[in-house]
Order: structure tokens, then sequence, then C-alpha cells
């Protein structure tokens, strides 16, 4: 594979693919945990892969360089999608689990990731992104392609101090604005995932996939 990843097989044959990014200084084994509690029952094949990117004077992995929150840097942003979309095609064809049978995931910039290869004109759909304290990026060579029809799950909190919640309202104006299914959900947490936010997740991650497993 080109990225260096972790995985948590499914317990039978895999329903589904679970794909969670992780955020900004942390690595491939950040959303792992967060992979099982997304599917108790272990249905799906959950895989964490790591960022390549590694930036002096910063702890872990990172997908992009911040010039200004909301705005990554051209260069390693479009480096991190070449790679991921790399990293995805080789996994649907290690598994022959399809893209409509999977879900992108992640918190922070690992949400940024999920919404630009789930949304990315030359990149095939997913089943459903769930978008947890992220934004969909404004970089050049790179647009939001909302004829693409994956379901969305955005979740944020109104006291975040580093992403502020106007992201994903924004997120969330778009996306319904262009016809696509979006779930919404805000609290007053900070910059984390908050534990209230979790059950509507895991019903949307079983909804999302009610349906596909026939899909090949």
């Amino acid at each position: 594979m080109s990225l260096l990843y972790d995985e948590r097989p499914s317990a039978g044959e895999a329903e589904g693919l679970l794909i969670l990014h992780h955020g900004r200084g942390a690595d491939e084994h950040d959303l792992l945990s967060l992979g099982d509690t997304l599917d108790p029952e272990r249905r799906l094949h959950v895989v964490t892969p790591r960022a390549p990117l590694t930036l002096g004077g910063w702890p872990g992995y990172h997908w992009y360089v911040v010039p200004r929150v909301g705005y990554p840097d051209h260069d390693t942003f479009h480096n991190a999608y070449r790679e991921l979309s790399q990293f995805h095609d080789e996994l649907w064809r290690r598994t022959g689990i399809a893209p409509e049978r999977t879900i992108f995931g992640g918190f922070s910039m690992g949400s940024v990731m999920s919404y630009s290869l789930g949304l990315g004109a030359d990149r095939p759909a997913p089943a459903g992104i769930l978008a947890f304290s992220g934004f969909i990026p404004v970089v050049d060579d790179w647009q939001p392609d909302l004829a693409k029809r994956p379901h969305v799950f955005i979740a944020h909190g109104r006291q975040d101090p580093v992403m502020e919640v106007g992201f994903a309202r924004r997120a969330n104006e778009l996306l319904v604005a262009g016809g696509l299914d979006v779930e919404y959900h805000e609290s007053d947490a900070a910059h984390h995932i908050d534990p209230a936010h979790v059950p509507a997740a895991v019903d949307f991650v079983g909804r999302t996939l009610v349906g596909t497993s026939n899909a090949r």
C-alpha cells in the first residue's frame, strides 16, 4: 500500500469498508478505536491510513500545511490527495469492497480529506462521508463536485477554537443547496468528537450501508 495504515477486519465477511482519516499531528492508530465504536457489531472492515507529511517542530503526521484555516497549502494538499487516492484504489482492489460500499470518515484535518476525496470530480463517490469538526476546503485546482451523491454526516462544536462552527454551517448549506442528503449536528463541544454525537453517527453508518452489501 502507498501509505502506512492500521486496520481492523470485520467479524465475518465484510459488508462494507470504513476508512477513517486522522487529524493534525496524529497517526494511523488514533481513530482505530472509533471504528470499533461506530461499528460495534464488526460488520465492516475498518482501515486508518497515516498522513504522508511530517513538519519540523510539530508532532505526528499531517495531510497538508496550514497557512490559514480553511485554505490548505496547494502543493501539500494535492500531494496528499494523490497519495490518498492511490491508497483508496489499492484498498478497494485488495479487499474487493467497492466505493459504493465505503464510508469515508475523519476528524479535523481528516474530515477535510474525507470531503476532498468523497467529492472530488475525478474520484468515485463513496456511500457516505462522516465529517467531525472539519470543513470543505478552499484550494486552487480542487472544487467539490455536487453531482456526487454520498450521504453526509456533519458534527461540530460551537466552542471549537481551532475550526470555528461556521465552517460546518457553510458546508451544510452548500451540500444541501446542491441536493445532497446531509445529517447535521451541533453541540457546545470544543475541538473534539463529542460523545453526544456518537450514537447518531453509529446509526448513520448502519443506515448508509443498508442494502449495499450485495453491490459488488
